[in-house]
């Protein structure tokens, strides 16, 4: 993201959305293995030199992945053959294959003899045991275990590269009525692990089921549990199946079911990831759905839930204008080391929002929901204020105030700045650094749309 326009020797980056299809990105050298890199832009505070370079697409610490390529470096021979030789390594220890045959031998085991490797993540097999014989083993995995798999894996902690926040149960049946309500009758669950289980139980327990899901999810470990037309392994900031041409084949093949009537795409992408290459990925999967369409249906539009911080609204909305914010709060199981707010309860509400196409609206019936007619948005019984401004007071989970200055509704701890002629923290800078072009100082635009940056 770029810095601060008046912050004297500011620097920062951009991802490049558009490069030359003809010159494929490196891959990342990740011990995960996480596909093609990305391409960036280092950008300086008033200057138009750039430099553009290659980086690992999900791993946002050096720490993590340190893969650094100059865009226009020339990398002998050797090096070449040493880091494909490393991406080697790097893959899964087993193939989306092999991971199928070994779940379906060990389903047909006996309860006594279905054992899960804590440590190695990893369901045994009886030629297995011997290896994982000083681990910890868990025995007796029951079928409704199997169906679980988030309950059964250890949720990935990193925040900066792959941490796993799942949805609440609670959340997850909420969308799963709502969708059914809405007559969707395929979910592509994009890095919703915890949803796709729980559509497929419910699917097990109906005599016929309404609603079928395929789950794309970077973790590979969800490899163990299910079969080739239920799980992808896809990296969502790139658009890289892991499985090739085979796996995309099971994606386009589910999206255009039905030619493509029916199907609504549910994200949850890591909170900290580039909304850029997000949406260009998304927008990939909607051309895809669009493939399906006869030329009478190709206006319409592919729905999707995305499940995203609030604050990142008008980013969202800049690739994808038709989307709102719904006034949901969505709750996510409680791990260690994350920020809950002040309850303290196991299961605690966390105030990200969904956006989605203006075409698919919150019935009124939903947990006490009601349209607002005047913003469109679904508004909240207890947004007071909306009357005034028609805004949704309750983007961060807390009830806003209005300022008739600003003409617009604050957050509850901003005050009207007569200084600054607008709202901010009390005690805030008057003089401080204010968000614009790194080239030129305006705030109406950013680097990337400079009138004054060369061709070049």
């Amino acid at each position: 993201a770029e810095g601060s326009a008046s912050s004297p020797g500011s620097s920062g980056v951009e991802v490049v959305l558009s490069s030359d299809p003809a010159t494929p990105a490196p891959r990342c050298p990740h011990v995960l293995e996480l596909g093609p890199t990305l391409l960036f832009v280092k950008v300086s505070q008033g200057k138009e030199d750039t430099r553009r370079f290659y980086a690992c697409s999900a791993c946002r610490d050096r720490k993590d992945c340190n893969f650094f390529q100059w865009e226009d470096e020339k990398l002998s021979g050797a090096r070449l053959a040493a880091r494909e030789a490393h991406n080697r390594r790097c893959q899964p220890p087993l193939s989306r294959m092999q991971c199928v045959q070994r779940y379906l031998k060990f389903i047909e085991l006996p309860l006594s003899q279905r054992k899960f490797c804590q440590r190695c993540q990893q369901l045994l097999l009886p030629d297995d045991w011997e290896k994982h014989r000083e681990h910890q083993v868990m025995g007796d995995i029951s079928v409704t275990q199997l169906k679980r798999p988030s309950q059964l894996l250890s949720p990935l902690e990193n925040k900066k590269t792959n941490a796993q926040y799942l949805f609440a149960d609670r959340s997850c049946q909420f969308l799963i009525d709502l969708l059914s309500t809405l007559g969707f009758r395929r979910v592509l669950c994009v890095g919703t692990p915890r949803l796709h289980e729980l559509i497929r139980l419910k699917a097990s327990g109906d005599k016929k089921p309404n609603i079928k899901s395929l789950l794309l999810d970077i973790d590979f470990r969800y490899s163990q549990f299910y079969m080739e037309d239920s799980f992808c392994h896809y990296n969502m900031f790139n658009h890289h199946f892991f499985d090739g041409e085979v796996a995309l084949e099971v994606c386009r093949t589910f999206l255009q079911e039905d030619k493509g009537e029916g199907v609504i795409m549910v994200t949850d992408p890591p909170f900290g990831g580039l909304v850029e290459p997000l949406a260009v990925t998304f927008k990939k999967l909607i051309a895809m759905w669009k493939k399906g369409q006869s030329q009478d249906n190709n206006h319409k539009e592919l729905p999707i839930f995305w499940i995203f911080p609030y604050f990142f609204e008008s980013r969202i909305c800049q690739f994808f204008p038709s989307f709102h914010m719904l006034d949901y709060q969505v709750y996510f199981e409680k791990y260690i080391g994350y920020n809950y707010g002040r309850s303290g309860s196991s299961i605690d509400p966390v105030t990200w929002l969904i956006s989605c196409p203006t075409a698919i609206l919150l019935p009124p019936s939903l947990q006490s929901l009601q349209f607002c007619e005047d913003c469109k948005p679904v508004c909240s019984k207890y947004l007071s204020c909306k009357f005034i401004c028609n805004h949704a007071l309750r983007k961060d989970g807390r009830k806003w105030n209005h300022c008739f200055l600003c003409k617009k509704c604050v957050k509850p701890s901003w005050i009207h700045c007569s200084i600054c002629n607008h709202c901010a923290l009390p005690g805030h800078s008057c003089e401080g650094p204010r968000d614009g072009c790194f080239i030129c100082g305006e705030l109406d635009h950013k680097r990337s749309t400079c009138p004054n940056i060369s061709a070049a």
